[in-house]
């Protein structure tokens, strides 16, 4: 299972929990709206931020790649450079 499958699932779980204990709580019904509202107002701001969180690293992740790629190329650009030297020497 993937984790972005699983934080999906977390998320929307955690959130129909706490919809049914709200409405399953013995309160008036501006009360429970009040929960709901604000109950649904930080579902979104955790899932706002756990989106920024995973695509920072993302994009750290595609960073590094990028870094490493240049320095493979590099070796390899060096290599080929010292080998092209090496056929081109008179013997």
């Amino acid at each position: 299972m993937s984790a972005s499958k699983f934080l999906a699932g977390f998320i929307v779980g955690g959130a129909l929990g706490a919809i049914a204990g709200i409405l399953l709580a013995p309160k008036s019904g501006k009360e429970t709206r009040e929960l709901l509202a604000n109950s649904a107002k930080e579902a979104a701001s955790k899932a706002d931020e756990t989106v920024k969180e995973i695509q920072s690293k993302a994009d750290n992740v595609v960073e590094e790649m990028q870094k490493k790629g240049d320095e493979i190329r590099e070796k390899l650009q060096n290599l080929l450079d010292k080998s092209g030297n090496k056929t081109e020497e008179p013997a």
